[in-house]
């Protein structure tokens, strides 16, 4: 058989010192996941195909509670749906012990067909019909307001029930972030959370037992929390001391770095993203600051999820085709692209080769198999000359792409889950056809 050809490259190389970029792409082959081969994995289930750890999830949840719980007497986490809506990863958090935040009615009903029970349901977002809020006040699930006109809708169904309802305030505050998450609930520094806590007290039909705040998302920087938890304990004294409110817990929302890299970092995220001990720090120094009138502290709850699960996934890909651009750099298409990857449009993933290689790494664009422009995996990387057959694996990409991944141009991947014991199960089919027209209806004259 012929072999393949592959043009000359010339490279320039120089002494001295490296660029300030360093060297940005893979020396290594990554063979297996916990053990089990790639070849074996795809063999198996297909290509492309996302696979969980489950050591590494159940790992990821004990060390974040670890870091908390030696710091405050009451931790509870909660896992954030909106992060990875797979059953079988949310029925392993919630063996660990996780609650469920749900931020829509849908992801309420997801958690309630999983078995959690309401008291164990925190209910935030930005729209909640008067029928979720009278679900979830009627299953006891913890509610956090985030409007007044979900003020008004609970007085009302207060006055339906005829009893008092338990809420919580979500506060919005300035704790330095550049952009400031005013969408969402009551602004403390012009008074606004302040009248919301007066309204509900003096109105006899709520209790405040809560106050919730999710300050931003991928925060690196720890002072960001330590502000935010000092302006709550600050509110909770006030609102302690003018309105006799006695907190049962306080919400400090999510927003924890994984190792992923932004776009716009200089260095990794495994470098420079937080620890779970340096959130905490940061976090419980301050609540511990908050005088009870019980004498027993509120509740520590954290809505973690990015931070637990993006290092438990895994995306495994094939190189489909190659080519030389106009430019002269080379180019590679994989079967996975951004309708299954989203987050390749916020991270620098790791792309490493998931077999041996030869030959000189050298600047490449990885594009998925979209017929979009915008299907850009990596717009740089240095790697080994693939070839079309050869595969890849990407990570972390455990958050948010198996929850906003769409069957566009291409459905939406097959999903294997490798247990502790090593055994490994498909979690989810790959789609078909068939999945995508199942909810479609035809109208009018279908001759054609």
């Amino acid at each position: 058989m012929k072999e393949r050809y592959e043009r000359p490259v010339i490279q320039l190389q120089t002494e001295g010192q490296r660029s300030h970029f360093a060297y940005d792409g893979s020396s290594r082959s990554m063979t297996a996941i916990e053990g089990v081969p790639i070849s074996k994995l795809v063999d198996q289930f297909g290509s492309p195909l996302f696979v969980f750890s489950e050591r590494t999830l159940r790992r990821q949840y004990k060390d974040l509670y670890r870091a908390f719980s030696v710091r405050y007497p009451a931790v509870q986490l909660a896992w954030s749906y909106k992060t990875n809506y797979l059953r079988s990863v949310c029925t392993i958090l919630h063996s660990e012990g996780a609650w469920a935040e749900v931020v829509s009615e849908f992801e309420y009903e997801m958690a309630c067909q999983i078995g959690i029970p309401g008291p164990k349901i925190i209910f935030n977002g930005p729209f909640k019909s008067v029928s979720g809020l009278e679900r979830a006040v009627k299953d006891g699930a913890l509610i956090n307001l985030d409007n007044t006109d979900e003020l008004y809708a609970m007085f009302d169904i207060a006055d339906r029930l005829g009893r008092s309802a338990d809420v919580g305030v979500r506060i919005n505050l300035d704790a330095g972030l550049e952009t400031n998450w005013s969408r969402f609930g009551f602004n403390l520094e012009n008074g606004e959370a302040r009248k919301t806590v007066r309204m509900a007290v003096e109105s006899g039909k709520l209790n405040i037992t809560g106050l919730h705040c999710h300050v931003g998302t991928f925060i690196l920087d720890t002072e960001i929390y330590r502000r935010q938890a000092k302006k709550l304990v600050t509110f909770a004294h006030e609102i302690q001391k003018d309105f006799g409110v006695t907190l049962k817990y306080i919400d400090v929302g999510g927003g924890f770095a994984s190792t992923n890299t932004l776009h716009y970092q200089y260095l990794t995220g495994s470098q420079i993203s937080p620890s779970f001990d340096q959130y905490a720090e940061a976090i419980c120094n301050e609540l511990l600051t908050l005088e009870s009138p019980s004498g027993t502290p509120p509740l520590l709850i954290l809505e973690t999820g990015r931070a637990i699960v993006d290092e438990s996934g895994f995306l495994i890909a094939s190189v489909v085709n190659t080519k030389r651009l106009t430019t002269g750099i080379r180019a590679i298409t994989l079967d996975a692209g951004v309708n299954a990857l989203i987050t390749a449009w916020w991270y620098k993933h790791e792309i490493i080769p998931a077999q041996d290689f030869a030959g000189v790494p050298e600047a490449t664009v990885i594009y998925g198999p979209l017929c979009m422009m915008i299907d850009v995996i990596r717009e740089y990387l240095m790697l080994p000359p693939l070839v079309k057959g050869d595969r890849v694996v990407i990570k972390p990409v455990g958050a948010y792409n198996c929850a906003q991944w769409m069957q566009w141009i291409q459905a939406r991947p097959a999903v294997a889950l490798i247990e502790e014991s090593g055994d490994v199960h498909l979690i989810r089919n790959r789609e078909t056809v068939e999945d995508l027209y199942r909810q479609d209806k035809i109208s009018g004259n279908t001759d054609f």
